[in-house]
């Protein structure tokens, strides 16, 4: 049987220590060991594969690399159409920005009805991690009536999708960005209010801030994490799932034993199969925006370094869907 061979974004280091990325041709030979073979028609752009993508050892460790924590396709043997997502694909394992990649079964999620092959890696684990975020609120008992909920962070992958499924969900959505030319964009799908990161990231003041945020996503951690805490009311709950503005957090305990304020982590990495079939089928059903592709531009393999080199800038809007 002839050698099956499929094209790879590839990341190398080179004797200088600098590193390099091209379109490639691999092998499927050589994909690491695994029990299901997929063929990849659709990836999708995230931070951690940008970090991936540059050499980032906090990430990657070994190199060469395809990177790509997504993947939506068709399983080579039976023809099922499915996701995965997470469980080191991207980053221990070869990714999602290659034509073929090779996993452990119990990472593979069946492509849920009510989604296409190119809707789910809109989502992608962007929006997946976003889903989580709104579970946990609503797990919080937070309603559409009670009170307002910031978004950090909204231009982002992450936040966009979150305003999108909030503002569906009925909840009154703050959306907090530094890209002021973004507001009419936000607003459409569906932000009730749109402020800079400055104006209400505001450091200044005690250890706490006046009341406002009934519940926050927060996508960029750091000082702006810190700003939300302090200004989230009695019992509200903030959920944190980046780091872009920082990874330490300056605060004190007051926002906790005086507010009762909960910060929920969210980890989409290593998410139990059980609640995640249960978050791709609210996605794909009660949950998905109708505004879903208004979120997503698309690009293909051999125009992927540009967009790479555009989220690592900051300057990405949306969600950039890869065509493999």
């Amino acid at each position: 049987m002839a050698e099956k061979t499929f094209q790879a974004l590839v990341v190398r280091e080179g004797a200088d220590g600098r590193f390099t990325r091209a379109v490639e041709i691999r092998s499927v030979d050589d994909l690491p060991p695994g029990d299901v073979l997929v063929r990849v028609r659709y990836s999708s752009l995230n931070y951690k594969d940008a970090l991936s993508a540059s050499g980032n050892r906090g990430v990657t460790k070994r190199y060469p690399h395809t990177p790509g924590v997504d993947a939506a396709g068709v399983v080579e043997a039976t023809g099922q159409e499915v996701i995965v997502t997470g469980y080191e694909l991207g980053s221990k394992l070869s990714g999602g920005f290659g034509q073929y990649i090779r996993v452990p079964v119990g990472a593979v999620v069946p492509k849920p009805v009510g989604l296409s092959l190119r809707e789910t890696m809109v989502y992608g684990t962007a929006g997946f991690t976003a889903a989580q975020c709104v579970l946990r609120l609503q797990m919080h008992g937070l309603t559409p009536d009670g009170g307002e909920i910031l978004v950090t962070g909204a231009t982002g992958g992450v936040g966009c999708v979150a305003v999108a499924i909030l503002g569906k969900l009925g909840y009154r959505v703050v959306a907090a960005t530094g890209k002021a030319d973004a507001a009419d964009w936000l607003r459409g799908i569906g932000a009730s209010e749109v402020v800079g990161r400055e104006a209400d990231m505001d450091m200044a003041g005690g250890a706490l801030l006046k009341s406002r945020w009934a519940g926050v996503v927060d996508t960029v951690g750091g000082p702006v994490l810190a700003a939300a805490i302090r200004a989230t009311q009695y019992r509200g709950i903030v959920t944190c799932c980046g780091n872009v503005a920082g990874p330490e957090l300056s605060l004190t305990v007051y926002p906790f034993i005086l507010r009762g304020v909960t910060l929920a982590g969210i980890d989409s990495a290593q998410c139990p199969m059980p609640l995640r079939l249960q978050l791709w089928a609210k996605l794909a059903g009660e949950w998905k925006p109708a505004c879903l592709e208004e979120l997503a531009r698309e690009c293909s393999l051999e125009e992927l370094d540009v967009e790479i080199e555009r989220i690592l800038r900051g300057e990405q809007r949306g969600r950039v869907v890869v065509r493999l």
